[in-house]
Parts: structure tokens; sequence; C-alpha cells
């Protein structure tokens, strides 16, 4: 099968890995690990990494460890414009001083939420996206109406787009009949997968992009999935999804941090523990994650 090729005009595309952060038992960040990580993950194919997303524990971080994970990424992946860090800040302000700060860095786009402090509505979503925007990097604008309450419709996005604000959207609904319709308001919006368990239906629906979750623990075959779905492939994809899809499925529930982490530990990579509020996971879903995972180790799947 052909390889999906990086572009470095548009790096936002391909797999993008939403990377989860490792930490030491003491719960401060292991960045040798960290940087490890980044190029495992660019060495398996994957076409870039996206440092201090939901996954990565941002929230949890000091603005020092925040930059300092940034500067890791971009140093370890070798090229700057693979890096797409997330800069969501309640305040708008304070989102364009992160986008500046991963344009220093030598970033190549970030990555943004709606403003997320109250239900904002389209002024305010348009004026937060303009503003971060005036960092200079190209923006991909993150839909995930669950956490946020903030939904970008297709309407918005196109509008976002139109605005000069937005390159690309992570979309995180879970609705895949808006790819058709993003795609028809909105023809030079690229989508991206924003959740692992719809992978495939945003594949053949267009998306030229996966800012995924998985791959954290299995990287090679979350490789061999993307390329055979963009490619239609689904004589390889869809034995390859159903094996995978009770994993991927994590990536969309509120314990998915730890899920990841989990299976990132089991594939021997570096998962560790995570900063409170998050504790560790139920024995029932623990239980869960661990036979999925040891499952798919089982198949050969890495």
């Amino acid at each position: 099968m052909t390889r999906v090729p990086y572009d470095p005009a548009r790096p936002w595309r391909g797999i993008m890995v939403a990377t989860a952060l490792p930490l030491r038992e003491d719960l401060t960040v292991d960045h040798d690990a960290y940087g490890e990580h980044v190029r495992r993950l660019i060495d398996a194919g994957c076409h870039g990494v996206v440092p201090n997303g939901s996954l990565g524990e941002y929230q949890t971080l000091t603005p020092e460890e925040r930059a300092r994970v940034v500067r890791t990424a971009v140093e370890a992946a070798g090229d700057g414009a693979r890096v797409m860090p997330g800069v969501a800040a309640y305040g708008s302000a304070e989102s364009r001083r992160w986008a500046e700060q991963a344009a220093e860095a030598g970033a190549g786009s970030v990555l943004l939420l709606p403003p997320n402090a109250y239900r904002a509505d389209e002024t305010a979503v348009r004026a937060h996206y303009a503003e971060v925007a005036k960092a200079g990097l190209p923006v991909v604008a993150y839909n995930n109406p669950i956490d946020t309450k903030v939904d970008l419709v297709p309407e918005l996005l196109a509008r976002l787009h139109a605005d000069g604000s937005i390159v690309a959207v992570k979309e995180f609904s879970g609705d895949v009949r808006r790819a058709y319709q993003i795609a028809e308001l909105a023809p030079g919006l690229d989508l991206l997968i924003g959740a692992d368990d719809v992978l495939l239906e945003l594949a053949l629906a267009g998306a030229v992009g996966w800012i995924a979750g998985y791959p954290n623990a299995l990287p090679t075959a979350s490789v061999t999935l993307y390329e055979a779905a963009v490619a239609g492939d689904l004589a390889t994809a869809l034995p390859l999804y159903r094996t995978l899809h009770p994993l991927l499925r994590w990536d969309s529930k509120t314990e998915f941090v730890q899920a990841i982490k989990l299976s990132m530990d089991i594939a021997g990579l570096p998962g560790g523990p995570c900063r409170p509020p998050r504790g560790p996971l139920t024995p029932e879903v623990e239980a869960a994650v661990r036979a999925a995972t040891e499952k798919a180790l089982a198949e050969g799947l890495s």
C-alpha cells in the first residue's frame, strides 16, 4: 500500500497524534521519555504530533511545563512543522499567547477549542478564532460540543473559514453526516477525524487527516488502518477496524487518558500515571481495556 505522504505545505494533514504525556511516579513530567515517544511515533509513520491537548493533560501543567512540552516536541520531531500544539485557554488573549509561543518554538500549526468558560455565541466564537489567528500560524478548530457545550456546526465552520481564521477542523461530534455538509459549505476547509471510533466512516467521507489517540499505544497498526481507510481499501481496513474498535472507542469516553496510558503501559510504551483529578480506572474498566489491548497485541498488532 502506498504510504500517505507528509505535506509540508499543509502539515496538519495525515496522522497527527494527540500525544499522551509520560509522568514519573512523583507526577513530574518525563521530558526525555516524551521526546523519545515523539520520535517513535514519527518513525512508525505518523505525520506529526499534537502536544498539550486533553490527552496530554495540559489543564494540569504549569505554564513552564506547557511551554517546555512544545519545545521538546519540536526538537524531537526534527521538523517543527510536524508539531501542532493545543492552545486552548479560558481567554482569547491567553490562547493567542500560547499560539505565539508555539510559533516561537517553531511549530507549524495550532489546535484551538472555541471559548468554553461559558456557552459562547457565534459572535464570540468568531472573535476568538480571529484573535488567535493573528499569531500567524494556521489554526485548526476543534469541535467538541460534548465537553465544551459550544457546537461548531457546519454553517459556523464555513463562516470561520471564510473569515480566514481556520484552515481545518478536528470533528469530534461523532455525527459523520456533517462531513458532507462541511464539504458543501466550505470545500476548502480540511476535515480531520477527531474521534478514533469514527475513523473509517470519516475517512470514507473525505477526511484528509486524523488527530488521533490510540496510535500512542499501537502506532504501526494505526498507520496501517488509516492508510487503508483513506485509500478506500475496505478489504484491509474493515477487519482491522473491527479488531481495534473495542480500543478505539475508549478515545470518546471520559476515562480516555487513563485508558490510553494503560494500553501504552501494556504495550511497553511510556504511559504511566495521570495527574489529579484523574484517578485510577475502576477495576471493571481496567479489565476491559487490558483485555482488548492484550488481544490486539496477541494478534500481532502494535
